[in-house]
């Protein structure tokens, strides 16, 4: 009876113990929220660390991708103005912001007959009086020319100006010229006796008067 008792107590023992055991089969962490609850399984997180991304080669340019980039560098470049030794002839002027000979018609083409403007500019000089060098004849577009004259007489330029380049300051105008000037000016120029013949008509010209001269040496 006795022995009964104490397998009985044993078995008991054994019981209670197995109730009480715990089996923990994962670890759980839990997050808490203001409004909910996530449970993490943190035997099942794996946690990878992110590879650096590769650089990527640079695409190697286009012919036309150069050429734009030099376009841009020499658009950038400041421009290079070239340097002329000129002589100076009446009033002291300076080459710098003068008219290119294209820019200087259209001004021309602005005016009327009487008006004047005081400007400057730069072109090719065609002609020259061969006897005191007391008028120019300047190169225009289209086949135009500008005929000079110089302020009071007062100064005169080389009989073997012509072929030079020329800055001239002063007041541009357009005028009508009679047949009797133009066939004294054509003389003046060494024109033969047929070209001066062949003056029959009047003609509107582009006149200048300089009040300053620069030709190039």
């Amino acid at each position: 009876m006795k022995k009964s008792i104490i397998l009985c107590a044993a078995l008991l023992a054994l019981a209670s113990c197995k109730k009480n055991e715990t089996e923990v089969k994962s670890e759980e962490t839990v997050i808490e929220g203001p409004k909910d609850t996530a449970h993490i399984d943190s035997d099942t997180v794996s946690h990878t660390k992110a590879e650096p991304l590769e650089p990527q080669p640079e695409a190697p340019a286009t012919e036309e991708k150069k050429a734009e980039k030099a376009e841009v560098i020499k658009a950038n470049e400041p421009v290079k103005v070239a340097q002329v030794d000129y002589a100076s002839f009446g009033d002291k002027i300076s080459a710098e912001k003068a008219l290119t000979k294209e820019q200087m018609l259209k001004r021309y083409n602005n005016l009327k007959s009487g008006d004047t403007i005081n400007v400057k500019f730069t072109t090719h000089i065609n002609d020259v009086c061969k006897k005191k060098g007391c008028w120019m004849s300047l190169e225009l577009p289209d086949g135009k020319e500008s005929f000079v004259k110089f302020k009071d007489y007062a100064f005169f330029v080389p009989l073997n100006a012509a072929g030079q380049d020329a800055v001239v300051s002063g007041k541009a105008f357009v005028s009508e010229i009679s047949v009797s000037q133009l066939r004294h000016y054509a003389k003046d120029g060494g024109k033969s006796e047929e070209e001066i013949a062949k003056i029959t008509k009047p003609e509107v010209t582009y006149g200048f008067l300089a009040d300053g001269v620069l030709i190039s040496k």
